[in-house]
């Protein structure tokens, strides 16, 4: 069963050494920089991103990071939304249905509203990140816009 738990001192090494396959590694910063960010934001701003390490029953197999942003805050739309900043499965559990599963799960997350109402989520990834790419249109995600600097795909789901 997929459920998500906080990183803790416990956790902590497993999740940061949590790996990518070579070609995956362009695609995403790796969970330590993931969760530095985290930390400042945690320092910094009113509602800290929500960080989990992704477990299949006690086994440790992936990493998440989400957050809320308010209309205002909303780089993407014009709406209270949350997005997906980060999400990955270890190599050693790719192509086995855990990355659907997880995903599944956060959006069942993000429906419960943890940082308040919403009316959407956000996801980017690179153009070429395919596995990406077709993951998030499977939960029903529409390719907006393109972020030049970042070379990057927004893609939006209505919640």
């Amino acid at each position: 069963m997929i459920e998500f738990r906080k990183i803790t001192w416990e956790n902590f090494d497993e999740c940061i050494n949590l790996q990518l396959t070579d070609e995956q590694k362009g695609y995403l910063a790796s969970n330590v920089y993931s969760l530095a960010q985290s930390y400042v934001a945690l320092l910094n701003d009113e509602l800290p991103p929500m960080t989990f390490a992704i477990y299949n029953d006690d086994t440790m197999i992936g990493f998440i990071m989400m957050y809320h942003d308010t209309a205002e805050e909303n780089e993407y739309g014009d709406e209270d939304a949350y997005g997906i900043l980060r999400f990955m499965i270890d190599t050693k559990y790719q192509n086995k249905g855990y990355g659907t599963k997880a995903m599944e799960k956060a959006l069942e997350y993000i429906r419960t509203f943890p940082q308040g109402e919403a009316k959407a989520v956000y996801v980017s990834y690179a153009p070429e990140n395919k596995i990406a790419r077709h993951l998030y249109a499977k939960f029903g995600f529409e390719e907006i816009g393109v972020i030049e600097e970042a070379d990057e795909i927004v893609a939006k789901l209505q919640i």
